[in-house]
């Protein structure tokens, strides 16, 4: 694999544990990789979670955090510090209307009641209003690992609210998001449409990235960025990714972007 211009980064289960900070030793690794390279972070989560569990908690110099892309709900929000690296700022938000926003709301919630998969007893909000996407996490937002393995751990639960959704709201895309939930926006918003973009704006061709995720099988979240030909590598857990940054800054000149 040649050397890349750029690192992207799934960001739960890839870069830190599901929802929660980013480990030491891998906030250390990525820091040091943004010594060298540029790197984007790519997810369906929210701004929220990047600066929570990462951003809030990286040693970087200004030069080093200018070179950090941030791209929530899939790359239709795209965030870049100033280039002294001071302030965080919107490069772009596609957003859904309100009426799109507040159909897929009512028509996820009637589903999972539905087929009896709304809990009553959660950690923080099953639907989120993201702008871009809308989000169904069946144990809430801040569910513990544990709680959400046991949920659903073959992930035929998410399937079949997917599968029940998905008709219904035909103007919207709607996939599985990460271990216990479901993501709805615009039709053909994935991780592919984020690099995509992320391509466009930096000007690195897609073919000198490279992809670091978790899901990269068939059906996982990471898959269509390894589908468009995207150079990818697969970890199963932020140690396994901390190892890898190590191996890439060890054999990469620094560039820019």
């Amino acid at each position: 694999m040649p050397a890349p211009r750029l690192v992207a980064f799934d960001l739960d289960d890839t870069l830190t544990p599901s929802k929660s900070p980013i480990h030491a030793e891998m906030a250390e690794a990525l820091a040091a990789l943004l010594g060298v390279v540029p790197v984007c972070i790519i997810s369906g989560g929210q701004l929220e979670q990047f600066t929570t569990q990462v951003t809030d908690r990286l040693d970087l110099d200004d030069d080093a955090r200018s070179r950090l892309h941030l791209m929530p709900t899939c790359g239709t929000r795209y965030y870049r510090y100033d280039d002294d690296g001071g302030e965080l700022r919107e490069v772009y938000a596609h957003d859904l209307s309100a009426e799109e926003r507040a159909e897929a709301l009512a028509v996820v919630e009637r589903e999972a009641r539905r087929l009896g998969l709304w809990e009553e007893e959660t950690w923080g909000p099953v639907l989120e209003d993201r702008g871009s996407q809308i989000t169904f996490s069946a144990l809430g937002q801040h569910a513990p690992l544990d709680a959400k393995r046991a949920w659903d751990p073959t992930g035929e639960k998410k399937e079949q609210l997917r599968a029940a959704v998905a008709p219904l709201l035909p103007e919207l895309e709607v996939r599985s998001g990460g271990s216990t939930s479901i993501d709805i926006t615009r039709q053909g918003v994935d991780k592919a449409y984020g690099m995509t973009r992320l391509a466009e704006h930096t000007g690195i061709n897609l073919a000198d990235m490279i992809f670091i995720g978790d899901r990269l099988d068939e059906g996982g979240n990471d898959y269509p960025v390894k589908a468009m030909g995207v150079p990818c590598i697969a970890v199963d857990g932020w140690e396994a990714t901390a190892q890898t940054v190590r191996g890439l800054v060890a054999n990469l000149e620094p560039t820019h972007a």
